[in-house]
């Protein structure tokens, strides 16, 4: 279904491409990061019948606007840089602290862990699904004076491509919708990895002509589903690392799981409202330097996870009691309402927002899975009020942000979230920030209450809240960017060596510190990125490498006359130091403790990108010196790394 929405909506995009083709905007040659202006105004009907926006004075690229979900303005960028290098896989997002599975479309092991942006509601878990998940803080609207269409596209390994698309239009200069959809398909190289996901996005915002009413929403649809292959056999393994060339072809190799998948799937509805109540305008320039607003913030998501197999396997997960169940789902729905009063006045406290929440919550089974079962219960379920103020304020050339809630009571629900930011920024020269984030929250519902057809994979647990205190540092200047983390965790909840569930008893301590620096001469660029990580107290259980480095020597420059394209060649090196990285549960879809083996290997990777005008091409070659160094190269116990691989791609922009 959600396929065959996307097609619709691709085609719906070429045909308004076809209908606008009058109206084109070109780069600035000289930056190749601008649009040229289009003088005039466009007709409001034309010969055929078309509608079109009228649009007054010059179109520019700042007309083509993106809002973050906390409203942040940003503009969609069409230039080639070593940074969209880095964005340019599966996420579309910068990678760095993750290891990612030889297949795209898999999980993603933790080279390190950011804790300066929870949530403040327990989540259902299974979280080695939820790499690619796109959280309501994720979500994109837009503003765009003429219809906007942008296309990724990336070979898939071995059968298969990955493909996100969007399309934007505003009705008006008020009313905007947008659709979008994140589609993968990949077969990968060894057995049983077919990874194949979808993320639908559907979002819409629109004002009254003096922003009396506001409101915006959006529709998310994802899935994604993965072949388990449990990893190489023990036979496999020693053929994989002693380079046999009978299986030069991966597909050879056996693995532990030949029958196995699992599935994670979510739907979520997100509705945003606010009307102002009273308004006074500054006489000069005509703008609200104070007003009064009441909203109300709408959320519906539900999720559910299942892990299936057609016959059972008792080396790999232990003993098996099952039930005649014909679903074995865990699902989790939560709504929630919320009612707040915002005050804004530019001359005196800044924005400050007073609201109340209401939220009810269900997470289980429709049935016993086991007839062993422990279990007592089949759901988890109850509802909690909480209360809660936001604060912003700019004061000279500080921006103060907070953000607090708490939900009295000793349900699962129950705790504190309090995050407060404090930026100083320096014209143009440097900014820096500190964060302070405490929070107390429930530990993820799959930790409390778990059923499986396997007998050591059913438990209901009463853990307590897990407490959680980060103190950032964040520094950037034309010179070097810098970020210090230091993280206190209480009640830190993991799974053990026996794929259990455990709290810690003792606190984790954790110190990360990574700095960012770039060297230019002529058309040759060094960039280079160290991360530095200790963990003093709770290394038995919490684990990440010590060091981590990234670092890129490329060449830029214009080629052909008339400088048509833009390229960028270049060579990336990545190594982070052995550690104990943990194993990946296939049944649970979590990282589980292991004390037996250890990974850290250097990779190199060789790019060659272009950019002819809106379009940016992207040729890259991943771990080319896999072919004559040791194959010790793992993303976990028993899961190996990608051999060389090549990967091409583009990025294409319409602007109607």
């Amino acid at each position: 279904m959600k396929k065959t929405i996307f097609l619709t909506f691709l085609l719906f995009g070429f045909v308004l491409n076809s209908i606008y083709c009058q109206t084109k905007l070109n780069f600035d040659g000289k930056r190749g990061d601008k649009f040229e202006a289009l003088n005039g105004s466009i007709d409001s009907l034309t010969n055929n019948g078309s509608t079109k926006i009228i649009l007054s004075g010059k179109t520019k690229y700042t007309d083509y606007k993106i809002f973050s979900h906390k409203r942040d303005t940003s503009y969609i960028d069409t230039t080639l840089t070593l940074k969209k290098e880095y964005k340019f896989n599966y996420l579309r997002t910068d990678n760095f602290e993750l290891l990612p599975f030889h297949n795209q479309g898999q999980t993603f092991n933790n080279l390190a862990y950011s804790f300066n942006n929870l949530n403040n509601l327990p989540d259902i878990g299974f979280t080695a699904k939820q790499f690619s998940y796109l959280d309501i803080d994720e979500i994109k609207y837009y503003e765009v004076p003429t219809p906007t269409t942008e296309i990724s596209y990336r070979t898939g390994l071995q059968q298969g491509q990955f493909v996100d698309a969007l399309f934007t239009l505003n009705f008006s200069r008020r009313l905007n919708v947008s659709v979008s959809y994140k589609g993968l398909r990949s077969l990968g190289a060894y057995r049983q990895s077919l990874a194949s996901n979808g993320n639908f996005r559907g979002t819409f915002q629109y004002r009254t002509k003096e922003n009396q009413y506001q409101i915006r929403g959006h529709l998310t649809s994802q899935d994604f589903f993965n072949e388990e292959s449990g990893g190489l056999t023990t036979a496999a393994l020693e053929s994989f690392i002693s380079e046999d060339p009978d299986f030069d072809k991966r597909a050879r190799l056996d693995v532990n799981l030949t029958d196995s998948e699992n599935q994670f799937d979510s739907n979520r509805i997100y509705l945003e409202q606010s009307f102002k109540l009273l308004s006074n305008k500054d006489t000069i320039t005509k703008k609200d330097f104070s007003n009064l607003k009441i909203g109300h913030i709408f959320i519906n998501e539900s999720k559910n996870y299942n892990f299936t197999q057609k016959s059972a396997t008792s080396a790999i997960f232990g003993e098996v009691t099952a039930t005649d169940a014909n679903k074995n789902d865990a699902e989790s729905k939560i709504t929630s309402n919320e009612v707040h009063l915002e005050f804004n006045s530019k001359y005196v406290l800044g924005k400050f927002k007073a609201k109340v929440n209401y939220t009810n919550y269900s997470y289980g089974y429709d049935t016993i899975l086991n007839s062993k079962n422990i279990v007592k219960k089949l759901k988890l379920a109850g509802s909690a009020i909480s209360i809660g103020a936001d604060w912003n304020a700019k004061i000279k050339n500080f921006q103060l942000n907070a953000d607090a809630s708490l939900t009295p009571g000793s349900g699962r629900l129950s705790g504190t979230y309090l995050k407060g930011e404090a930026i100083y920024e320096k014209d143009s020269l440097f900014a820096v920030k500190g964060s302070l984030l405490i929070n107390s929250k429930s530990a993820n519902f799959n930790t409390l209450l778990h059923q499986s057809s396997y007998d050591a994979y059913n438990w209901q647990n009463d853990f307590s809240n897990v407490n959680t205190r980060d103190l950032g540092f964040t520094f950037h200047s034309k010179w070097i960017n810098a970020a210090l983390n230091f993280t206190n965790i209480d009640n830190y909840t993991y799974f053990d060596e026996n794929n259990t569930p455990r709290q810690f008893e003792n606190q984790i301590t954790y110190l990360k510190v990574k700095a960012n620096r770039e060297f230019k001469y002529w058309k040759l660029a060094l960039e280079n990125t160290v991360m530095y990580q200790n963990v003093t107290s709770g290394s038995s259980v919490f684990r990440v490498p010590e060091f981590v480095t990234r670092n890129t020597f490329y060449y830029t420059d214009y080629w052909f006359k008339g400088k048509p394209m833009l390229v960028n060649i270049g060579v990336t090196f990545k190594y982070f130091t052995k550690y104990k990285a943990n194993a990946y549960n296939p049944l649970l879809a979590e990282f589980t403790l292991q004390n037996d083996e250890e990974i850290g290997f250097p990779t190199f990777d060789v790019f060659i990108n272009a950019q002819v005008r809106r379009t940016r091409l992207y040729l890259k070659v991943d771990n080319v010196t896999s072919g004559f160094t040791e194959k010790n190269y793992f993303s976990a116990p028993n899961y190996p790394y990608r051999d060389l691989t090549i990967r091409f791609g583009l990025v294409w922009n319409w602007f109607i």
